[in-house]
This record gives structure tokens, C-alpha cells and sequence, in this order.
């Protein structure tokens, strides 16, 4: 292909993605997909290899790319399959991202795969909101193998009956519109590839593969030849164990990067522990931001940075391990830890510490005469870095969603925000100061069980080059504190409030004068 028709092909792939992604958020049922736009939306080619992706979240797109290929594999794919998958250890990240993938074929011949991932706030478990404190994955819901649900456009009722018993009538709309992004998708893909030939498609799949990892060497190749080290640390695991040590040593050569997670603490007894896939992301993440714009998200970017993780650490956790905050908190953490590392490499091109959390927030009452579940997450303040203060009040790094509208939340469910504005003055102090924090309050106007599952509470976000540390986030209940990481039953009247991390401050403060 000419320079020309390889980016009108890359283009047109990233239109396909965007498309799927409209399609689930305008069908969903859910404020969590179709206000906060907790989903992704990605194309794999035959062997599960990312050649594809829309800019959605993070932490999906990136496990996705470096799971896909073993959910794939050894299934005898046909037109109008579909396959959904949450298992964490099997491709997934936390049980509620579920994942739907779907075979595109042209003339008999299997040439890409299409897929979403979407956060669903009940997946079965007790604890409304789907995000528990809990010890074992069997505890965070229901743990869906990959399976088939259609068959040559055919309903699997077994499985489709798994999903059925799911209660609500949000959570069965919200697969739904998984099932129609990806019908999409592939309806798409069969006019893309129908236009291009097969031939010329599948060759300009290896093509964008190959000028993404061409144009990532090109760019490493500005880091430094070296070994960076870092460590970080979690606040606790919500199960008694504090300070859980993240550590990266990170080896540049002109082979490429190697990622080592030597001296992370082992899996723990709370749900902090993630798979491998999710570690991949974060590392990925970090990565792709030192990329220009223009850089395909594709599988090729990605091939010459390597990861090593002992199996039964925190960040290569193994079954039946709890992992619902390791997708949404150590994901975090990693890219502190990561950028850190970078930060030694590349002084003056790495920004201080975001807020390093999600602030994951998940209620509802299912014995209620009318059941609810909502889970959502809330922005914070973003690190300064050499050339301008940190954003305040937004989402960063992992997690790329946008938050609930107060109208929307208010309109779906017996919750009132009474204050919703910036943390003014937790950003840190700097030449450059990092960005400030939120403060969220909400009022129960019926009894409710609410989950926390946060972080920065007892380790601030850094400062880089003299700047000054982030403030560190506080949860509160009619103004008691709250630990990091917790479960309560609520009554009404009773007020939560949640007050997020600053970002860190970068370069020395300027003296008033």
C-alpha cells in the first residue's frame, strides 16, 4: 500500500470503532455506559492481534490487546458468532467488564475480529454496584467462562440464560447494545474489506502493525540506554494489609524495553490484585503517551516492549484471587510507578503524580421494593510537568470516562448531590502546580449499602523535580472518617462525602516576592 492508502486504511478502522462505540452508548440503558461512557471498542485481527482501536478507555484497550489472542483461540469461529467473556484470568480485567467478541468474514474467509468491553454495575454479586470487599473472585459475581451466546445467529439459550439471571432490566439493555455494536461493526468491516479486496486487506493489516512498531522504535530510541528504577505503594487492600509495594525496573537497549516487576509484593488477601493482561495495559499506556498522535494503537506498537512479572505477585495475580479494584486502583498505581521510572530517563518530559485513583463509589439497595445498583467513579487533580500546571477535577491516565451528570443520577436513582466543585488548593505546590482534586457529596434519600474502594488516602500523589507533594484524598459519612477502602449500610438522610487527590506540583516553588 501507498503511504496514502495505508492512513485512509487506518482511518477507516478507527471510523469502524467510533461507530460501534456511538451505537453501544446510544442503545445502553445504563447511566454508567450511555452518561459516563464506561466502554471500549477495538478490531483483532484472525490471530487476536490489535491492528484498531477508538480512543475510549485505557485499561480496557490495553488488556484487551494483550488477552485477545488467548480468548480466540481454539474455537471454531462461524459467521454470526458471538462470544462474552469477563473472567479476569481468562482475558478479562474485574468481572464487570464484560467483554463481547464477534467474527467478520468475507467470502468464507475469517479476516478480523470485532469487539467491546463494557462496565456493567450489577454482575451478580451481594453487594449492590458489583465492586465488593472482597477476599475471592467467586465473592465479586458472576464469572462467565468464554462462551458462546449466539451461534451462526442462532441463540445459545443456556448461555444467554446465565446472562438473563442477572437481575435488571439496565444490565440485560446494557448487553444488548454490546450484542448491536458489535452486529455493527461487523456489518461495517464486510464493506470495508468487500471494497479493498481480502488480499489487500490482510496485507494492509500486517502494514499497520509494521509501521506502528517503526515509528515507536524511532521514538524510544530518545530514551536514554539504561536501567530506571522506581517503587510505589498502595494505601492497604481493605483486608488488613497496608502499604502493598509496587517496584518496576525498567531496561532500555537497542533491542528495546524490558519491564520488570521484581521486588512487588505477592497477591493479596483483598481485591487489589490484578492479572497480567491489566498490568500490560498500564505499562502500555504509559508507553503509548510518549507516542505522537498520529501513532496507530495497534499490536505492533507495542512489540518491542516486553513485561516479566513473578506469577502470584500483585500485578500477575492467580485464581481464585479478588481482583476488582486491581483493574481500577494497582492499574493506577503502576502508571505512577512506570512514569516514575521514566521520569529518571527522561527528565523534564514525564509529569509528577496524577491522582493515582478512580475513586470508585458503588451503591444501591437490592431489597428495595424497587432494586438499584450504580457505580461510578470521580475525577481528581492531574500532576504539573515542566511546561504547565496539572488539569483539576479530572479523570487521568487508566480511566478516560467522563462523570455522571448530577440530573442524571438524581433522575435514576434516590440519591441527591448536594455539592459537587473543586477541592481548591490539594494540588501540589510548584513552579508548576499540580492540578486540584473534587470535593462529591451525596445524600441517601433511602437506605442504601455503598462501597469504597479508593486510594492516595494514606500515600499523596509525588512531586517531581522540587515539586511539592498532592493532597491526599478523604472519605467521610456525616463527617466521620472513612477508611480507603470499606463497605457501609447507609440510612436515609445520612451524607457521603468524597474529597479526591490533588495532582503533584512540578519544579521548585517560585519564592513571593
Amino acid at each position: 500500500m501507498s503511504p496514502i492508502e495505508l492512513s485512509l486504511l487506518v482511518s477507516r478502522a478507527l471510523a469502524v470503532c467510533n461507530e460501534m462505540g456511538a451505537v453501544l452508548q446510544h442503545a445502553a440503558f445504563s447511566p454508567n455506559i450511555k452518561d459516563r461512557l464506561d466502554f471500549s471498542c477495538a478490531l483483532f485481527d484472525p490471530s487476536g492481534a490489535l491492528y484498531a482501536q477508538a480512543a475510549h478507555i485505557p485499561v480496557h484497550l490495553g488488556s484487551m490487546a494483550y488477552a485477545m489472542a488467548d480468548i480466540v483461540e481454539g474455537i471454531d469461529w462461524e459467521p454470526g458468532d458471538m462470544l462474552v467473556v469477563n473472567d479476569p484470568f481468562l482475558g478479562g480485567t474485574h468481572l464487570p467488564d464484560v467483554t463481547v467478541v464477534s467474527p467478520c468474514f468475507v467470502d468464507g474467509e475469517l479476516v478480523s475480529f470485532v469487539a467491546n468491553r463494557a462496565h456493567h454495575a450489577n454482575i451478580g454479586a451481594d453487594t449492590p454496584g458489583s465492586m465488593p470487599i472482597s477476599r475471592t473472585l467467586e465473592e465479586e459475581g458472576v464469572v462467565i467462562p468464554p462462551s458462546l451466546v449466539y451461534k451462526r445467529g442462532k441463540v445459545v439459550e443456556e448461555a444467554m440464560a446465565r446472562l438473563r439471571q442477572l437481575e435488571g432490566t439496565d444490565t440485560f439493555g446494557d448487553f444488548a447494545a454490546q450484542f448491536s455494536a458489535c452486529r455493527v461493526g461487523v456489518a461495517r468491516l464486510e464493506g470495508l474489506v468487500g471494497a479493498l479486496g481480502v488480499d489487500a486487506f490482510t496485507q494492509g493489516i500486517v502494514e499497520i502493525n509494521d509501521y506502528g512498531e517503526r515509528l515507536a522504535l524511532a521514538c524510544l530510541a530518545d530514551i536514554p540506554a539504561g536501567e530506571y528504577r522506581f517503587t510505589d505503594y498502595l494505601d492497604d487492600d481493605g483486608c488488613g494489609t497496608e502499604d502493598i509495594r509496587i517496584e518496576v525496573t525498567i531496561t532500555v537497549s537497542a533491542n528495546g524495553i524490558d519491564v520488570d516487576f521484581d521486588g512487588t509484593s505477592r497477591q493479596v488477601d483483598g481485591n487489589v490484585n490484578c492479572p497480567l493482561s491489566v498490568a500490560a495495559a498500564a505499562v502500555f499506556y504509559c508507553f503509548r503517551c510518549l507516542l505522537p498522535d498520529h501513532a496507530p494503537s495497534c499490536a505492533g506498537t507495542f512489540r518491542r516492549v516486553t513485561l516479566r512479572a513473578e506469577p502470584g505477585t500483585l500485578v500477575n495475580a492467580e485464581r481464585p484471587a479478588a481482583t476488582a479494584a486491581g483493574n481500577v486502583e494497582t492499574s493506577m498505581r503502576i502508571v505512577d510507578t512506570v512514569l516514575g521510572a521514566l521520569a529518571q530517563a527522561l527528565p523534564g518530559q514525564v509529569p509528577a503524580a496524577s491522582q493515582g485513583t478512580m475513586n470508585n463509589i458503588a451503591m444501591g439497595n437490592h431489597r428495595s421494593n424497587h432494586p438499584w445498583d450504580y457505580y461510578e467513579t470521580v475525577g481528581g487533580g492531574a500532576g504539573g510537568h515542566a511546561r504547565a500546571g496539572g488539569a483539576s477535577a479530572v479523570q487521568s491516565h487508566m480511566t478516560n470516562t467522563l462523570n455522571t451528570p448530577i440530573e442524571s443520577l438524581e433522575m435514576h436513582f434516590p440519591v441527591r448531590i448536594r455539592r459537587y466543585e473543586i477541592r481548591s488548593g490539594s494540588g501540589g505546590d510548584g513552579a508548576r502546580r499540580g492540578g486540584d482534586g473534587i470535593v462529591r457529596e451525596y445524600e441517601f434519600l433511602e437506605p442504601a449499602e455503598v462501597t469504597l474502594l479508593t486510594e492516595r488516602r494514606r500515600h499523596a500523589p509525588w512531586g517531581l523535580a522540587g515539586g511539592a507533594f498532592g493532597k491526599r484524598g478523604r472519605n467521610l459519612l456525616d463527617g466521620s472518617e472513612l477508611p480507603p477502602k470499606c463497605q457501609r449500610s447507609v440510612a436515609a438522610g445520612q451524607v457521603l462525602r468524597v474529597e479526591t487527590p490533588g495532582g503533584g506540583g512540578y519544579g521548585e516553588p517560585v519564592p513571593n516576592i
